[in-house]
């Protein structure tokens, strides 16, 4: 776990750090579509990404879900931080996007480590910064983003964070990143295929010209 912790981490903390980390915090492994954090849920560790995308999402009264964010290796969820400072249930889900490792840090050693390590103190505050900016993001594209707008958005963003021109997702399960329905989903990427901008395949979507 150690050689991993410094693959991923070790641009980031000083070797006093990492074995630090690497004693108290406990190895997961997840598969794609697993449950990481649910709504309602107390935290109690915090989770360090070595491989894999982890989704986070947030759920209205009716149970339908948003996209807020990615979490890719080397990250740690801002969201899962102010609860477990805060000691607050958790008002986001965590899903794997693909099948990942992780190791999950004791909440107690989050304060202990902000004052022994600037190092920590950096991850955190840095942490904190960019899922804000991303959830600003998000809130930009809901509130003065067309439909087919943000489709495109979510189909660039999604194709950089994967690394690959192909997709491999379903209607339904962009329709429910993007808060609406498949039918919607599914007129909008014809149309878009009938502009030559993507290529629709079973289960999968191959970007041409986005």
């Amino acid at each position: 776990m150690l050689k991993e912790l410094k693959e991923n981490y070790g641009h980031l903390f000083e070797d006093e750090l990492l074995q630090e980390i690497n004693n108290v915090g406990t190895f997961k492994e997840v598969h794609q579509g697993d449950e990481l954090i649910r709504i309602g849920q107390y935290i109690k560790s915090m989770p360090l990404l070595l491989h894999g995308a982890i989704k986070i999402l947030r759920e209205d009264e009716e149970g339908f879900e948003l996209l807020l964010y990615y979490l890719e290796r080397g990250e740690t969820c801002a969201m899962t931080l102010s609860c477990c400072t805060g000691d607050a249930k958790s008002s986001i889900r965590a899903i794997a996007e693909r099948d990942s490792t992780l190791i999950m840090v004791p909440v107690e050693k989050l304060d202990e480590w902000a004052s022994k390590y600037a190092s920590w103190r950096s991850f955190i505050f840095g942490s904190y910064h960019n899922r804000l900016n991303e959830i600003m993001d998000t809130v930009d594209n809901i509130a003065f983003k067309k439909m087919d707008q943000r489709l495109l958005h979510y189909l660039k963003e999604k194709s950089k964070f994967d690394g690959n021109h192909i997709i491999q997702s379903t209607h339904q399960d962009i329709a429910y990143d993007l808060h609406t329905s498949r039918v919607v989903v599914s007129r909008l990427l014809k149309q878009l295929e009938k502009e030559k901008m993507i290529k629709l395949k079973r289960n999968s979507i191959e970007l041409i010209n986005i």
